[in-house]
This record gives structure tokens, C-alpha cells and sequence, in this order.
């Protein structure tokens, strides 16, 4: 992206209309958002085609996997505030120090990480009460995919310095590719198709982890050929300590966040194994936490669609509020914010209608399993009407960690999910004996967690940049 079209952007940003410039930058990360979820579709409904047991690895490692990598995101949304900011401002030479100094500093916890996970897999997953049959899945797939960490955190990165300027188009570009790529691998290295041998569920992450490696070096390339706005040199990568610890600074709340935020998923895989055993064992039927965490995995990756809109949209939002922070447009910050969360109120509920109205014909696209089918009635009663407030509860995250108020999204999402959704998914869980409690207090977290972050929004206490803390 050139230096004018740039420009072009940042005065739409900041005095175009802002509906039709929310939707101009978003739709794109809507499109990467939506083929990121029909990605884990297609594992979902591959992997399904083998059987219940074998469709729950992916869903087992993936809060493990997202809490290792959770700890260095913080760093990315640093990065974005920065750079974004000093797009705002004008100073695209401090830009580019930042954002080589995030992908720099991003390479060396990448490959800590990847070692760390690797080792400790199996620790993780007994943690998790992961049930027997499930557990040499998981393992398998989780350790495939620590080893592919390293590129997962620089396409990330690339993903986020991009949109910081912008650009929301390049990146998805190339998300599609390596997602279309992941697609048709998955098939050929999954089932043997082919000259290909038969890996099963360990092909499902080989081809997540090739696919991901190819988006990265694409990235990788682009960026340091200067010919995405961004240009990366030797020069601006070289560990540069103060501009560390700028990023840390800043990103550190948001990586407490998230990291404590995927913790929190780790606990409620466990929760949900355990829930699951509790209801087998009070109706005497041996093995339930192995139909319920099949349908957790479903419901998740069908919500995960329906966010794909709202998560779009606010992360949109996010371009547009950093800017126009860095531009002291306070009330046009504050205006976008509000839009944008009547815009995702409304695209989640009618999301959920359409949910609840097809809920027997799409979980048996996945897999027809009547226990399973039967379990997700559970879901639509006591936990869908809740996501339309997770559409609040999201913009109003984007708003704190544009702003760089990132300690504020933290402990927003610390209450949604440590002091709402695993007390009461668990105890109501448990005292009824049910999964159906398990669902409705995952249903209240997203709707009171909204309320308090709707609340503290409107306080109006995040109007102000980071980068008016550093000059």
C-alpha cells in the first residue's frame, strides 16, 4: 500500500462518512475472518466423518495452543496502538521502528513457545480431564501444531501491522490462499488420498501447520520488500530494548488478559468433561463427557462463524478509534464505537434465530450422531440467546485496546470469564446435574459481562491515545 493511498484512508478514517467507512474496512476482515472459520469447518467436517472421538482433538488443543500463543498477542495489540497512532499523527518513521520491533520481538517468544508446548503437551491435556479415548488425538495434534508456532505469530503479526495502516485487503488476500491450500490438503493428507499416506487426525494439523508456513513467508516477504506500506529492514529488526519495552509496557495488560482469558478456556474444557461425567454417571449413560464436549466443539465453531461478523466489524472499529485518537477526534471516536455496537447487536441476533430455527439439520451436516443432535437442543435453550450481547461485549474490548487502555479490556474480560462463566458453568452444572446448566451460565456470562462493559464504556474514561503518554 503506497504512501498516498495511505493518506487516502486516514482522511476517510478520520472525516468520511463513518458507516460507509466501517463497512469499506471491515468487509475484508469479515471475508478472512469468515474463511479462517469455514477452515475449521472443513477439519470439523472431515474429522467428523471419522467419528465423535476423533472430531473433539482439534477442539481439546486449540485452548491450549491459543493460551501459549495468548501471552505474546498482547505484544501484537501493543504494536497495533503504536503504529496505527503514528499513522494517525503522521509519522510513519516511527511506525516502521515499531513494527520491526514487534515482528523481531514476536520471533524470539515464537520460538520459545513452540519448545515450551511441545514438552509439556501431555501435562496440559491430564489437566484438561481430557477422557482416555480422546487423549492420544489431542496429543498428536497439539504437539503438530506447537511445532508450527513460529510462523502462526508472524502471520498474525502481519495481519495486524497491515490493518494498523489500513490495509485490510492484502492480508486477506493471503489468508484465503493459505486457508483454501489448508482445505485441500486436509482430505488428501487426512484420508490417503492419493500418492499421500493415511495420517488421520495427525493430518489434519499437518496441513494446518504447512498451510500456515506458506501465509507466513508470504508475509514475511512482502513486508520486507517494502511493498505493503510497512517496510521491514535488518536495520529496524535488531532487538532494540527501549522500544521492548515500550511494547511490553502496553501490551503486557492485554497479554494478561488473554492469556488468563485462554486459561480460562483451558478450565472450561476440563468443566465441560467433568459436567459431562457427572450427567452420564446420574442417568446411567457411560461415556457422556465424549457427546459432550463433541457438541462444545460444534457449537463453538458455529458461533465462531456468527462473530465472524461481529468481530470484523469491531476490529474495524479498532482502525478507526486508534486513528482518530491519534487525531484528537474524540467524539468521532466515541460515535463509531456506539455504531458499531448497534451494528453487531443486530447481525447476532439474527445470526441466533437462524441458529435455533436449523439447529438439527447442521449439527447432522457434521456429524449424525443422535446424542449429540440431542445435546445441542441443550444448547439452543440455555445458550444462544446470549450472543447477541457478546457482539456488545466485543466492540467494547476493540474500544479499550485501540485506545491502548489495555488493562481495561483485561479486567473486562477477567469478570466475563473467571468471575461469571466458570463459577456459574460449573455450579450450576453441577448442582443440577445437567449440562443444561453448564450452557445457561455460559449464556449469563456474555449477557452481564456486556451490561458491565456497556457501562464502563459509556464512562468515557478511554478517551486518550497511548502515544500522547510518549512523546
Amino acid at each position: 500500500m503506497s504512501k498516498e493511498k495511505i493518506e487516502a484512508n486516514r482522511e476517510k478514517i478520520l472525516n468520511g462518512p463513518i458507516v460507509p467507512t466501517l463497512l469499506m474496512l471491515a468487509y475484508p476482515i469479515i471475508i478472512n475472518q469468515l474463511v479462517h472459520v469455514l477452515y475449521n469447518l472443513t477439519d470439523t467436517f472431515w474429522l467428523g466423518k471419522l467419528g465423535r472421538i476423533e472430531l473433539s482433538a482439534p477442539g481439546t488443543a486449540w485452548p491450549l495452543v491459543w493460551f501459549l500463543m495468548s501471552i505474546g498477542s498482547g505484544f501484537v495489540v501493543a504494536g497495533f496502538a503504536f503504529v496505527s497512532q503514528y499513522v494517525g499523527a503522521g509519522d510513519y518513521e516511527k511506525a516502521n521502528r515499531y513494527a520491526g520491533a514487534l515482528y523481531s520481538l514476536l520471533l524470539i517468544f515464537a520460538t520459545g513457545v513452540s519448545v515450551f508446548g511441545i514438552a509439556l503437551a501431555p501435562y496440559f491435556l491430564r489437566f484438561m480431564k481430557v477422557s482416555e479415548t480422546i487423549f492420544p488425538y489431542a496429543l498428536m495434534y497439539t504437539r503438530i501444531i506447537f511445532a508450527g508456532i513460529p510462523f502462526s505469530f508472524t502471520l498474525f503479526a502481519f495481519n495486524f501491522l497491515l490493518r494498523a495502516i489500513g490495509d485490510t485487503k492484502t492480508p486477506v488476500k493471503i489468508n484465503i490462499g493459505t486457508i483454501i491450500l489448508n482445505i485441500i490438503l486436509d482430505p488428501f493428507l487426512i484420508f490417503g488420498w492419493g500418492p499421500f499416506p493415511e495420517l488421520g487426525v495427525a493430518g489434519a494439523a499437518i496441513a494446518t501447520m504447512l498451510s500456515n508456513s506458506v501465509g507466513s513467508l508470504i508475509g514475511g516477504y512482502l513486508l520486507f520488500t517494502g511493498k505493503v506500506g510497512i517496510h521491514l529492514t535488518l536495520e529496524n529488526l535488531r532487538p532494540d530494548l527501549k522500544l521492548y519495552s515500550r511494547i511490553f509496557r502496553v501490551g503486557l495488560p492485554s497479554s494478561i488478559g488473554d492469556s488468563t482469558s485462554a486459561l480460562g478456556f483451558v478450565i472450561l474444557t476440563r468443566i465441560i468433561f467433568t459436567v459431562g461425567r457427572i450427567y452420564g454417571e446420574a442417568h446411567g449413560i457411560k461415556g457422556y463427557e465424549d457427546v459432550a464436549f463433541p457438541t462444545y466443539s460444534i457449537t463453538n465453531r458455529l458461533t465462531n462463524f456468527m462473530f465472524a461478523f461481529s468481530d470484523g466489524i469491531s476490529m474495524a472499529m479498532g482502525t478507526m478509534v486508534g486513528q482518530n485518537l491519534g487525531a484528537r477526534k474524540y467524539e468521532r471516536a466515541k460515535e463509531i464505537a456506539e455504531k458499531t455496537m448497534l451494528i453487531n447487536f443486530t447481525i447476532l441476533s439474527i445470526g441466533t434465530l437462524t441458529f435455533a430455527i436449523f439447529r438439527v439439520p447442521i449439527f447432522k451436516f457434521f456429524v449424525n450422531d443422535p446424542m449429540v443432535i440431542a445435546e445441542s437442543k441443550k444448547v439452543v435453550m440455555y445458550f444462544s440467546a446470549s450472543l447477541p450481547f457478546f457482539g456488545i461485549f466485543s466492540a467494547v474490548n476493540n474500544v479499550f485496546n485501540s485506545a491502548g487502555h489495555t488493562k481495561k479490556s483485561m479486567i473486562l474480560g477477567i469478570i466475563r470469564l473467571w468471575i461469571l462463566r466458570i463459577p456459574l458453568s460449573y455450579w450450576l452444572g453441577v448442582v443440577m446435574k445437567d449440562t443444561a446448566g453448564m450452557w445457561l451460565g455460559m449464556g449469563l456470562s456474555n449477557v452481564i459481562g456486556a451490561l458491565i462493559g456497556l457501562a464502563w464504556f459509556l464512562r468515557g474514561s478511554w478517551l486518550k491515545g497511548v502515544i500522547e503518554e510518549h512523546h
